[in-house]
C-alpha cells in the first residue's frame, strides 16, 4: 500500500479533485484538504472536543469519531466522497482560486447520521 500523506484523485461531475489528510498541531486537528485542479483549496478541519474524537494515540490516522458510535476514515474515498457531497449539500465548494475552511463536524454528523457511514 501507497503512502497515506500522498495526493490521491477523485472525479466529480467531470472535475477532477486531489485530496489528502493530515494531522496538524500545535492546535490538534485532523483536516482533509481537497485540491480542485487548476482551482482553490478547501479544508475540511475536524478538531477534538466534547464527545468528538481525533487521532491522538487511541484512533488510527485518518479517523475522526464522535461519542455515538460514529466513525469516518478520512483515508477511503468513499468517505471522502460522502463528505464532498453533503458539503455541497450544504453549500460548501471548492473554491474556483484561494483557500476556504469549513468545520467537519456538521458534515460528520450528517452523513453518519444518514448511516451513509
Amino acid at each position: 500500500m501507497g503512502s497515506k500523506r500522498r495526493l490521491r484523485r477523485m472525479v466529480m461531475d467531470g472535475d477532477v479533485r486531489l485530496w489528502s489528510v493530515h494531522h496538524r498541531h500545535p492546535d490538534c486537528r485532523e483536516v482533509l484538504t481537497v485540491h480542485r485542479e487548476g482551482g482553490g483549496t478547501l479544508r475540511i478541519v475536524f478538531r477534538p472536543g466534547p464527545g468528538r474524537f481525533v487521532p491522538d494515540g487511541f484512533l488510527h490516522s485518518g479517523q475522526v469519531a464522535d461519542d455515538r458510535d460514529g466513525v469516518l476514515n478520512l483515508h477511503l474515498p468513499g468517505a471522502v466522497r460522502q463528505l464532498l457531497d453533503e458539503a455541497r449539500a450544504q453549500g460548501l465548494e471548492v473554491p474556483d482560486r484561494g483557500t476556504a475552511e469549513a468545520d467537519g463536524w456538521p458534515l460528520f454528523d450528517a452523513v453518519t447520521a444518514e448511516g451513509r457511514a
